[in-house]
């Protein structure tokens, strides 16, 4: 599970700054759950993210669609950032074939998703509108590293809420997905895959939202 991402440091200085001006516009609980997310992942690296929204889906009690439609709300957020972000800044070599590939993997997502919801007697969730702090390769590069760790943590906290064994067995095959772009980018950017010390460290959700909690925008 990568997440290199450095904690927050004792100075109170934000663990991931690329989160701080991320804007999520949306009024559904997944959009508030992603919200938080980005929140705990700003703050206290993407660490925070598995506990937090562990938490927060239990608190949901909407099953598996729920669920699904959290984890869908995030590849939206993914595919709009490749391919709608990705194509609007002068990216080359490496960082260009990254945004078309993972562009499309996400979409693909999207479409799997929004189809799994649907066979569960679900309605897919709208997609939200969204707003990318980025304006460079190098930033969008940062950011791209700092959404992909999120999305691992992520999707790691909402299996232990999954009840069909299906349903997470496909959650667990895009999970995968999203650790090696996380790995490919971290790379790119020189930096480990893998966290130093083989694991990451979990919060309680008091302790994400005692700091993370001024960044969730309604």
């Amino acid at each position: 599970m990568p997440n290199n991402t450095p904690t927050q440091t004792p100075g109170g200085a934000l663990a991931n700054p690329e989160l701080a001006a991320f804007e999520v516009h949306g009024m559904t609980r997944s959009s508030f759950i992603l919200r938080g997310a980005l929140a705990a992942g700003a703050f206290y690296g993407t660490a925070a993210v598995t506990p937090f929204v562990s938490q927060a889906l239990a608190e949901t009690g909407g099953g598996d669609a729920e669920i699904l439609n959290f984890a869908l709300t995030l590849e939206y957020l993914e595919a709009d950032f490749y391919n709608v972000k990705g194509k609007s800044l002068n990216l080359s070599g490496e960082a260009k074939k990254y945004a078309k590939e993972f562009g499309a993997e996400e979409a693909a997502h999207v479409t799997a998703l929004t189809a799994a919801i649907k066979s569960l007697g679900g309605k897919p969730v709208a997609k939200p509108k969204f707003v990318f702090p980025a304006s460079s390769e190098k930033s969008f590069l940062a950011l791209a590293s700092v959404l992909e760790n999120t999305g691992v943590g992520a999707y790691n906290g909402a299996a232990p809420s999954i009840q069909s064994k299906q349903v997470l067995a496909a959650a667990g095959s895009i999970v995968q997905i999203e650790a090696r772009h996380a790995a490919a980018i971290d790379l790119l950017l020189g930096k480990s895959p893998t966290p130093s010390e083989g694991f990451d460290t979990p919060l309680t959700k008091a302790q994400v939202l005692a700091k993370a909690g001024p960044l969730i925008k309604a």
